[in-house]
């Protein structure tokens, strides 16, 4: 598992509602008050498969450049989910003082964690993966977006991209997100759902979602 498998690609045109397009959403996120430091951290949370990624990667070059980061750096074999610690200590408390984070990426392949690697304190910096709209991390984002796509359909999707040697794995994963999200919902607490459609994505209001924000996407 691991971001390195997604091909970002061209950021899409468009979402299909009323014609808002994805620079019509970054514009919006530019606009929000900072959440952590000087920052505007933006999550974007999903089941595993759902093409979480893809759309950050869509979203950061509708900003010009915004800087992501992937939770599977996070993330390792040991700890799928018991990262909140590592997130804190490497990324959120030095974003808060305004100073750049620096983590430590995950390799799945070596199974090893890496040199660290910067994250700048950049005025909007989106933060990808399974577990972006925890409990923890809620209190830090300027908005919560979730990738509107049925975990079973997810979960196929992820396992023809990652291939058969990657089963294994996938058994695991598949029982440790059925857990977290049972204990730890992240949907319930999203701003806007992100729906993907053959001609780009379509941004709708989210349960948690902010009026004025409502009214500007969908």
């Amino acid at each position: 598992m691991g971001h390195y498998y997604t091909v970002p690609g061209k950021p899409p045109a468009s979402t299909h509602t009323r014609g808002t397009t994805i620079r019509d959403l970054a514009a919006r996120l530019r606009g929000l008050p900072p959440s952590v430091g000087p920052v505007r951290l933006i999550g974007v949370d999903g089941h595993a498969g759902s093409g979480k990624s893809t759309f950050a990667g869509h979203l950061a070059a509708a900003l010009g450049g915004a800087p992501v980061l992937h939770l599977d750096d996070i993330a390792s074999h040991e700890q799928l989910f018991a990262w909140t610690d590592r997130l804190m200590a490497q990324v959120i408390r030095p974003l808060a003082r305004g100073e750049s984070a620096h983590y430590t990426p995950y390799d799945w392949r070596a199974r090893r964690f890496a040199a660290p690697y910067p994250l700048p304190a950049a005025p909007v910096v989106l933060v990808e993966g399974v577990g972006a709209g925890r409990r923890a991390l809620r209190p830090y984002l300027a908005l919560l977006l979730w990738m509107e796509l049925r975990r079973e359909e997810s979960w196929t999707r992820g396992q023809l991209r990652d291939g058969p040697e990657q089963r294994e794995f996938w058994d695991g994963w598949v029982a440790a997100e059925r857990a977290h999200f049972s204990l730890d919902p992240s949907r319930p607490h999203a701003d806007l759902l992100v729906l993907q459609t053959p001609a780009g994505y379509e941004v709708l209001p989210g349960p948690e979602s902010t009026p004025g924000l409502d009214q500007s996407v969908t």
